[in-house]
């Protein structure tokens, strides 16, 4: 008999008790142990045990319909102090664990990566990889779990505040959950319709300049009033704040996690922003009423759509039957039906020792097509006399002005 141990990590995200259920599923139908921890790697790398539980098929029946994780999750990182790394191994040890199964995002896969390391071949170890923010870099159209259905919730969000924008005569700006990358922003924006979606990608030369971000805001703004719509929404990932310069008096004294990374929930981007065009716009006589919205929390424990239900449970079948095949140190990928281990040393970036992170691919027709449909200023409307004095007047400018300030960057 083995014993499986399975741990959460890092931010929830829908599905997680989908690869929970699963895979317990399959490992006690083989006839192993599965031992639940609590609280990520929390108390294991204090060297506490206590914090843990035995699952079995009655526990996880119908969990998979559930948001939310039944073993909750923390950020605690195992990687900071030796100590801990230590207290892991030994902690895994005295709960008879044999394998690991880790759940999580970049930061959790990394401690896993270590974990797998550390305990050289005596304890196997796979992660099966989460986050609705889409960046852990999978293979091109595979989907981390959580990303589709906080997408369709984010889509919603989207869709029903533009709704009352257009109702209303006004502008609204979403920041949209996403610290590395812009794909959530993105898919949101681009399925609801949006007048103009930011993500810290399409910014060439970062740190960004909180100016270069009001300017593409604003220029978006006048041109649909140009076209006689004083109403839009524009969605901004978070990780716009992420990509500025660490001396931004806005990120100044904003804390961070055990992972070092900003802690971007507490960053007030939308607020920042929201002044700053409304202001700049104001100072030309230009005024425009904006709202302003955080979207993020709402969309990790809701309860898991169909494709991420089927997802999360085949990767934690999958993961299960990774490990009695004998492959270890493996992220845990479905692709093309198939499940797919994919080696930590090819995900892992060996100069920080922390997971690569997929970026949107900003040169590829699925961008450039979310480009095309968005309603900012272009270097076709400056060139035309028509469209520029267009702009102009409603922006309050001259001609010439109007084409530097809003010239993309």
């Amino acid at each position: 008999m083995r014993t499986f141990g399975i741990l959460v990590g890092g931010g929830p995200a829908p599905g997680l008790n989908g690869v929970i259920g699963a895979a317990t599923l399959v490992a006690r139908r083989h006839g192993h142990r599965v031992v639940g921890i609590l609280d990520g790697f929390q108390w294991i790398m204090q060297g506490d045990t206590a914090h843990s539980r035995e699952l079995d098929e009655a526990d996880v029946a119908s969990i998979h319909l559930q948001g939310g994780s039944i073993l909750h999750t923390s950020r605690a990182n195992p990687q900071n102090k030796p100590e801990h790394l230590a207290n892991v191994l030994t902690s895994l040890d005295r709960l008879g664990i044999s394998d690991l199964i880790t759940i999580g995002g970049d930061d959790t896969a990394s401690s896993a990566n270590r974990v797998a390391e550390e305990a050289s071949g005596r304890i196997r170890v796979v992660h099966v990889p989460k986050t609705i923010d889409n960046d852990l870099p999978l293979p091109e159209g595979v989907p981390t779990f959580g990303f589709e259905t906080a997408r369709e919730h984010g889509t919603t969000v989207v869709e029903r505040i533009a709704m009352d924008m257009q109702t209303t005569n006004r502008w609204f700006f979403i920041v949209m959950m996403g610290r590395s990358a812009g794909h959530l922003a993105l898919g949101a924006g681009k399925a609801a319709g949006a007048p103009i979606t930011l993500i810290p990608e399409e910014f060439p030369n970062p740190p960004i300049r909180i100016d270069e971000i009001v300017r593409t805001l604003e220029g978006a703004i006048v041109k649909r009033l140009s076209q006689g719509r004083p109403d839009g929404v524009a969605v901004i990932a978070e990780g716009v704040a992420s990509a500025m310069d660490p001396n931004e008096p806005l990120l100044a004294d904003t804390p961070k996690d055990e992972h070092g990374n900003v802690r971007l929930a507490e960053v007030p981007l939308a607020r920042v922003l929201r002044g700053a065009v409304a202001d700049s716009l104001a100072s030309r006589g230009v005024k425009v009423t904006i709202g302003e919205k955080d979207v993020g929390y709402e969309l990790r424990c809701g309860y898991p759509c169909a494709f991420d239900r089927d997802y999360t449970r085949d990767l934690g079948v999958g993961a299960v039957e990774t490990l009695l095949a004998g492959t270890s140190s493996s992220l845990i990928t479905r692709q093309a039906g198939a499940i797919v281990p994919v080696p930590f040393s090819e995900i892992i970036d060996p100069r920080t020792g922390k997971s690569r992170v997929r970026a949107v691919d900003i040169r590829s027709d699925s961008y450039r097509n979310a480009l095309a449909l968005q309603e900012r200023v272009t270097a076709q409307d400056l060139d035309d006399p028509e469209r520029l004095a267009a702009l102009a007047a409603s922006a309050n400018l001259s001609p010439e002005e109007t084409r530097r300030r809003y010239a993309p960057l």
